[in-house]
């Protein structure tokens, strides 16, 4: 079977070609895009958070006294919690990894107001006992100590002369800097001073869709408000048994406040991505639907030319064509049309990804997919019109001595 006469042949009726060609190259486009989406959506999904999540679990404390008194209430707080038993450590702090709210500054190496916005970061509050409820790793430095750590009112606005960063974040502050960080002096809020006592290895913002998600800086601050957020981890396999357990201890602790919110690390994670999951089932459906029509496209094009040519078949039947001569046919004949289309869909794809990463910062798709969609697509177009070509192949000779 010939590739040229199949060509000239699909040339002379060429109107149906083009345009399944063409809805294979707008398919081929938008489903090489869409991978590359899903496939983003994904890896950020699948990001470490930096801290023990499977044994890690949050709980909000909610005072509604006016005349509470929340230091002490802070301070026995974090007291049952650390002598629960299967506890391993707890904090209180403004904020946690995948949480969607928090605080952010800019950290400057020089101090001033003309120097701009500097570079972002997430703020943690706590005390010594972050790094180990976090499970972070000290890659420099020391933890803090607690005559590093002080209890705030919610309106004090001063900033601890302590703080320990990210390597993210510090590379980004010092990005020439081959040696040590520590002991190094950062300004927050444009001129205060802070020194780096220690770098840790990883630890996310609040907020997942951030672009400086790996920058975050922990201050030894308490701040003494009816709203807090605990954060503890438990030894493994007893953070399920212990949630329940110290949600009411702390209830009854405190009569005058309310405690809920209670969440695991896995539930912090799906509510956070739940735009990205809905998106990558969105963009499922839409590439499946895609691929479905234009299979479908392709059928009726093939039944199509099976029924105009039924005469034709049947005289090259009786002129001695095999059935497997027939199906190869119009098998080839939807090759080179499918061909067409996934060249210039690839082409399209790419141009697309280009945009689209120019436009909205997204990252470039990896070299696979073309090549894997293109695939794909001709296993759909020659699947497809398979049946047809069945049928095709199930036309007698004896059709040719009919008249036309």
């Amino acid at each position: 079977m010939e590739f040229g006469p199949i060509f000239r042949a699909l040339l002379r009726n060429k109107g149906g070609a083009i345009l399944i060609a063409l809805q294979i190259a707008v398919t081929m486009a938008i489903m090489v895009n869409s991978i590359a989406i899903m496939q983003e959506r994904s890896a950020n999904m699948s990001r470490p958070s930096g801290i023990d999540e499977a044994n890690t679990f949050s709980m909000i404390s909610i005072s509604f006294a006016s005349d509470a008194d929340t230091k002490a209430t802070y301070i026995n707080d974090l007291e049952l919690l650390r002598n629960t038993p299967g506890v391993i450590n707890a904090i209180g702090t403004n904020s946690f990894p995948l949480r969607q709210g928090g605080w952010s500054m800019g950290l400057q190496t020089e101090p001033g107001d003309d120097i701009g916005s500097g570079v972002g970061t997430a703020i943690y509050f706590g005390d010594q006992h972050m790094l180990e409820t976090f499970d972070v790793a000290l890659v420099d430095g020391s933890n803090f100590t607690p005559e590093q750590v002080d209890y705030v009112t919610p309106g004090d606005m001063s900033w601890s002369p302590y703080g320990i960063i990210t390597e993210t974040l510090a590379k980004q502050l010092f990005p020439d800097e081959q040696g040590s960080v520590v002991g190094k002096t950062v300004y927050i809020d444009s001129d205060e001073p802070v020194e780096i006592v220690g770098v840790i290895d990883q630890l996310q913002a609040p907020w997942q869709g951030w672009d400086d998600v790996e920058n975050v800086f922990l201050t030894p601050r308490m701040r003494a408000e009816g709203y807090v957020h605990y954060v503890v981890r438990t030894e493994p396999g007893l953070r399920d048994q212990l949630m329940p357990e110290i949600e009411d201890a702390l209830a009854s602790a405190d009569k005058t406040r309310l405690i809920r919110g209670s969440s695991t690390f896995e539930e912090t994670r799906e509510r956070s991505y739940l735009g990205d999951s809905a998106m990558i089932r969105i963009l499922t459906f839409v590439v499946t639907l895609l691929t479905a029509i234009t299979g479908l496209g392709i059928v009726g094009l093939a039944s199509f030319n099976v029924s105009r040519r039924t005469r034709q078949i049947g005289i090259r039947r009786a002129l001695g064509a095999t059935k497997p001569a027939i199906m190869r046919h119009f098998m080839v004949e939807n090759f080179i049309i499918s061909t067409v289309g996934v060249v210039v869909g690839g082409a399209l794809a790419i141009g697309l990804n280009i945009f689209m990463v120019e436009s909205f910062n997204l990252t470039p798709m990896s070299w696979w997919i073309v090549p894997a969609a293109m695939l794909t697509l001709w296993i759909v177009g020659q699947l497809a019109v398979a049946g047809p070509a069945r049928r095709a192949t199930l036309i007698t000779p004896s059709i040719a001595t009919r008249s036309g």
